[in-house]
């Protein structure tokens, strides 16, 4: 059999960049409004550092005005409130994430639910979180999760009837995706901890999913032959002779042989994330505004 087809998240994440800046440029030119994402950093957590700086570039190679607001790692509920309800009548700001992992201090539900839910570009507001499960029209969708399905847009742009297995039931992954294979007609199955006989149950997937942050889990014999798979997982490793490097979930070599199609780590959901943020940005400009949705892809 023939080694997996190799997604590229990483290309589709350029080209949905592209479009993102042909229509913030749109937007500013037509409309002259330009749109603008804000980010909280609590405390000095190194790697929410980098990220913040990463989507910081990012915006500003789409034309997306960003705002940075850093706050130390004991500030209170209140404070951060504050700063949250400030940002929430701030013109300027339309998309508001805060930086996640928060101090333990913090109570990140209600951090999240403080936030206005029409720029709550993470899409972890309840309000959201409930559109996404209410089978009507979408808010703002998960960042990851919304990249995950235009992944697999590019391998089967129906994804009507598919089995579909997602390996983790977190808030901030697994059931939002879980959410959106079922608006795309899949029949969606969820393993977790406590499920028995995992491996036979991702077996049978005709599109399988796995966000459990347990690196090289997935081996060749949790593969339907065939079968498209999406590997959110990104773990650190020791390996010998090479250093820190980045793996999945998913044991990728082992797993290329079997499956249709796979997304590599690093290079595949990755890029996805921060794309799908700057979309979300955008859609909450218009939408704020009355405008129409920017013609782009998406859940």
């Amino acid at each position: 059999m023939a080694q997996a087809r190799l997604i590229d998240g990483k290309g589709i994440a350029a080209s949905l960049r592209q479009r993102i800046g042909a229509a913030a440029a749109s937007l500013r030119e037509r409309d002259g409004v330009v749109a603008g994402l804000a980010a909280i950093l609590v405390g000095d957590d190194p790697a929410s550092d980098v990220y913040v700086r990463g989507k910081a570039r990012a915006c500003d190679a789409v034309g997306i005005a960003s705002f940075e607001y850093r706050l130390p790692a004991n500030v209170g509920i209140a404070a951060i409130g504050e700063l949250i309800g400030k940002l929430n009548a701030d013109d300027r700001v339309d998309g508001i994430l805060v930086q996640l992992p928060l101090p333990r201090t913090l109570d990140p539900h209600l951090v999240v639910a403080a936030l206005d839910p029409a720029k709550d570009v993470d899409g972890f507001h309840p309000i959201n979180i409930g559109r996404l499960w209410g089978g009507g029209e979408p808010g703002l969708v998960p960042c990851t999760p919304d990249g995950v399905l235009m992944l697999l847009r590019s391998v089967s742009p129906d994804l009507s009837g598919a089995d579909a297995v997602v390996l983790g039931r977190s808030q901030i992954v697994g059931r939002p995706i879980a959410g959106l294979l079922l608006a795309a007609d899949c029949t969606v199955t969820i393993v977790h901890s406590r499920t028995r006989d995992s491996a036979a149950i991702c077996r049978r997937a005709d599109i399988l999913i796995a966000a459990i942050g347990r690196p090289a889990t997935v081996g060749a014999d949790w593969i339907k032959p065939g079968a498209t798979v999406i590997d959110v997982g990104i773990n650190r490793l020791a390996v010998p002779e090479r250093g820190m490097t980045l793996v999945g979930d998913v044991d990728f070599e082992a797993a290329r042989q079997v499956a249709g199609a796979i997304t590599p780590v690093p290079g595949g959901v990755g890029p996805m994330t921060i794309a799908c943020l700057l979309r979300n940005t955008l859609l909450a400009a218009c939408r704020r505004r009355g405008l129409p949705d920017p013609d782009l892809p998406g859940a």
